[in-house]
This record gives structure tokens, C-alpha cells and sequence, in this order.
């Protein structure tokens, strides 16, 4: 029971941390970016900063459930990386798809 709460624990904590770049205009939600503005290339950095966390997280939490960290080729890392790129769609098409096209149509900010 422990195990199953820690996974979904972590998925939830991933979906989050995937999303954050998107959602706010802070880098990492406390420094203000250079030049006032967060661009793509910035953005991309702060996702994959939070995918490393994220990592790191799983690696504890294995640590934690099993006793035991296992060896994984790079085969895991990239269908990891792919998977955090998943959870982060809904936080991409908020930023570059749907907030544009409400502030265009509603002068909404």
C-alpha cells in the first residue's frame, strides 16, 4: 500500500513540476528573468531542471520503497524524458496555444 501511494505521489509531483514553466513568468516561481521576460529557451531549461528533480525524487523514492536503487541504461532516461514531456502538454498548449488565442478574442490578460 505504501509503494502504490509513493508512485502516484510522484506522478502527481511530476505532472506538476512539468507544467510549472508554462504556467508562470517566474523562473523556478521566485527569480524575476533577465530582461523581464521568459523566453522559449528559458522555459525548455526550466523544464528540464524540473525533469532532473523529478529524477532525483524517483530516486529517492525507490531508494525508500525497495532498499535498493537499480541500474538503468540510457534507454529508461529517454522514455522518462518523453513521458515528462507528455505531462507537460497541457501546460505548453495553456501557454502558446490557448492564452494566446483568449487574448486575442477577450482582451483577456
Amino acid at each position: 500500500m505504501e509503494q502504490t501511494i509513493l508512485v502516484w505521489a510522484l506522478i502527481g509531483v511530476a505532472l506538476i513540476l512539468a507544467n510549472l514553466p508554462w504556467v508562470s513568468d517566474l523562473l523556478f516561481f521566485v527569480f524575476q528573468p533577465p530582461g523581464g521576460n521568459k523566453g522559449a529557451w528559458l522555459r525548455l531549461l526550466e523544464w528540464f531542471v524540473y525533469f532532473l528533480i523529478t529524477g532525483g525524487l524517483a530516486l529517492g523514492a525507490e531508494n525508500r520503497a525497495i532498499g535498493d536503487i537499480h541500474e538503468q541504461d540510457w534507454e529508461f532516461y529517454t522514455v522518462g524524458l518523453a513521458l515528462f514531456a507528455v505531462f507537460a502538454a497541457p501546460g505548453f498548449i495553456w501557454r502558446y496555444q490557448f492564452r494566446p488565442l483568449l487574448q486575442r478574442h477577450r482582451g483577456w490578460q
